[in-house]
């Protein structure tokens, strides 16, 4: 889980969003409203999404393209739970909230790294042809 966690207001561009999470490397921001019940999110694949259906019109608010509907974790869920939540929801996200308070963003990335580091292997069978 990344601690850092890019945050943005509503009002940002999309562009400028793009641009801060390409500079720092993360595949997603979450999106701050005072206005709204809770936080939603804005991934790399919610930006893609917009450029390829023609949604975006110029600097339109980042608002109008992050997932309000987001599912947050706790601190204390195992690698397999949050895997499980990602691959049953179709998303590589999860605000981890502790508290009441965000207190990071677990991706997709984070497990496949975590696992890789623990030794993990796999055999793959290698079918031969004649």
């Amino acid at each position: 889980m990344s601690r850092v966690v890019l945050t943005v207001g509503p009002q940002q561009t999309l562009r400028d969003v793009a641009k801060q999470m390409t500079e720092r490397k993360v595949g997603a921001a979450v999106v701050i409203d005072p206005d709204a019940p809770g936080p939603a999110i804005v991934t790399e694949r919610d930006v893609l999404r917009a450029y390829a259906e023609d949604r975006v019109t110029g600097d339109d608010p980042v608002r109008d393209h992050a997932t309000e509907r987001i599912v947050f974790a706790s601190p204390d869920w195992s690698l397999e739970q949050a895997a499980d939540e990602m691959v049953r929801g179709s998303f590589r996200h999860l605000v981890v909230i502790d508290a009441g308070q965000i207190v990071g963003i677990l991706s997709m990335r984070d497990i496949v790294t975590s696992w890789a580091g623990e030794g993990a292997t796999s055999e793959v069978p290698v079918q031969r042809t004649a």
